[in-house]
């Protein structure tokens, strides 16, 4: 114990004891300046002096662009620009989700994956149809008036449009005899019309090409879609005239017939009609013999 004691009090006197560091001029030897320390002090003024610098040091790095000088910061227009990019990917996201619906919507076509509904799909401009007892058939004089009207403006008509539903007429892409028809219980939603191979492909309408690619089991195919919300398609062709984005006419080749694809079982053209999304008979509008 009495070690232990005597320990304790050197060690407390080398702390407590008293220097004196001086400053004096080498060539005169005059005393300048002059601080009285212990041990203790310089302890105590080493620790608060680290941690100011360390401080410092902190409030350099965390709020001042000398921080992009450190590796592993990230600077101010990196971080900017990260942002845009988040944007621009979001957007682009919703851009591919449309896509991918519209791709969607056009294979179903390809392959026939469609569900049986009980309606006549065999009407191309589909009407709606009322009961005949809820409607009150008896002309009112505003609307006698207006077809008086209207027959007269038509009478001198010479322009009158070729595009309506009336006048919209479906031409035979080929002429050949049917080897297999429409049979929607088999889910087969066209016609194949056997014709030599290489035989000209026509448009069964104006329209515009939105499909015009291989696929491995269908060969070359070319999609059309009209007005009316009428789609056409061509499968089995040896080669396509047209690309995607092309407007055609009614009558102009499109393709050539083949046998391409893994499903054809000879030269024919596969041809089939959709309308607003579900299939319809092409034999009730196109006589294909």
């Amino acid at each position: 114990m009495a070690d232990k004691k005597r320990n304790k009090k050197r060690i407390k006197r080398k702390l407590l004891d008293k220097y004196r560091l001086v400053i004096l001029n080498e060539n005169t030897f005059e005393e300048r300046l002059s601080f009285k320390l212990t041990r203790l002090n310089v302890f105590v003024f080493a620790s608060i002096g680290a941690i100011f610098f360390i401080l410092l040091t902190y409030l350099i790095i965390a709020f001042t662009p000398l921080r992009e000088y450190i590796p592993g910061y990230s600077s101010t227009a990196l971080k900017k620009k990260a942002t845009e990019l988040t944007y621009k990917t979001d957007s682009l996201q919703q851009v591919i989700s449309m896509n991918d619906r519209y791709y969607t919507s056009i294979k179903k076509v390809l392959t026939g994956d469609v569900s049986a509904v009980d309606f006549n799909k065999d009407s191309i401009v589909e009407a709606v149809k009322l009961e005949a007892s809820e409607v009150d058939f008896t002309p009112i004089p505003e609307d006698s008036l207006l077809r008086e009207k209207v027959d007269k403006e038509d009478k001198y008509n010479l322009f009158e449009s070729a595009t309506s539903a009336a006048s919209f007429v479906l031409f035979p892409p080929v002429n050949g005899e049917i080897s297999e028809r429409y049979n929607a219980k088999e889910k087969h939603f066209a016609v194949d019309i056997v014709v030599p191979e290489n035989t000209p492909v026509k448009a069964t309408a104006d329209g515009i090409v939105i499909f015009a690619e291989w696929t491995a089991g269908t060969g070359y195919v070319i999609i059309l879609e009209h007005s009316y919300g009428l789609i056409s398609v061509y499968k089995h062709n040896t080669a396509l005239t047209k690309a995607q984005g092309d407007l055609v006419k009614a009558g102009e080749v499109i393709a050539t017939a083949g046998n391409s694809g893994e499903l054809s079982t000879g030269p024919h053209l596969h041809f089939e009609l959709w309308n607003d999304g579900y299939p319809i008979n092409p034999t009730n509008f196109i006589d294909f013999e």
